[in-house]
């Protein structure tokens, strides 16, 4: 589970797990620092994709559902033995919902929150056009986009590094593109409280669709920033704080 999950403070009595789901091109540093904000009730797990950190060695994942089978493999026991919920960010919003969607359907688990950030709703137009999007094969393009959207202040001089990390982003992206939704083909399929959050300061996206994928409530919260809006100090503060509220309210 080491391989997968970065857990920096372990609380074998929590109540619940918060896992946390990476964005494209992102690894455990900042999610997995999380769990110093918060108290004993919660343990976070940080997802440790392929291709990076300790996984650097590792080939990247070819798609979608090969990420969901591992998360489930490894944490089948986990994710049975106490409550759990999720966090993910732009494409950790679709690993969360994707993997979700899978222990729903195959194992009749589902999280008891879904907390999903600076995503389109992945029933929505907007996603499935993001989803043929062209991915450029320059470096310099691509890590152009990264720095609009607030990932990068200055780029690394390092060519290797610049290397490193546009291939990391591009594999990701790739992923994405794989994520196979079909909201016309199922009932609604979760029951869980769902919570969406964005920065003022972002890429308008299509996130009423959110609404639709699940019975309970569903909260949509904007708060000051661009994309990487939630590695604020203020804003990762209130996040905790919120995230906190809405599990210990759960009814676990």
């Amino acid at each position: 589970m080491e391989k997968l999950v970065a857990c920096l403070h372990k609380r074998p009595d929590a109540l619940c797990r918060l896992i946390c789901f990476p964005w494209a091109g992102g690894g455990t540093l900042q999610l997995s620092q999380w769990s110093r904000l918060f108290n004993d009730s919660i343990e976070v797990y940080c997802i440790r994709l392929p291709g990076r950190e300790t996984r650097l060695e590792e080939p990247f994942a070819k798609d979608m559902t090969s990420i969901i089978n591992e998360i489930t493999t490894v944490l089948l026991k986990e994710f049975k033995e106490k409550p759990f919920a999720f966090f993910g960010h732009s494409l950790g919003a679709y690993m969360s919902f994707a993997t979700a969607l899978h222990l729903r359907k195959k194992y009749g688990l589902e999280p008891v929150h879904l907390f999903v950030s600076s995503a389109h709703a992945p029933n929505s137009a907007a996603c499935l056009a993001l989803k043929t999007a062209y991915i450029s094969d320059d470096d310099s393009d691509l890590l152009g986009s990264i720095r609009t959207l607030g990932g990068i202040t200055v780029l690394p001089n390092n060519e290797d590094v610049r290397r490193e990390l546009a291939l990391t982003f591009r594999q990701d992206a790739r992923v994405f593109q794989t994520l196979s939704f079909n909201k016309a083909e199922m009932n609604i399929p979760f029951s869980c409280d769902i919570t969406y959050f964005c920065g003022s300061d972002d890429t308008a996206y299509d996130a009423q669709g959110w609404q639709e994928l699940t019975t309970g409530d569903t909260s949509f919260y904007e708060l000051p920033g661009d994309h990487f809006y939630l590695l604020q100090s203020s804003n990762e503060s209130f996040l905790t704080k919120h995230i906190t509220r809405c599990i210990e309210n759960a009814d676990l």
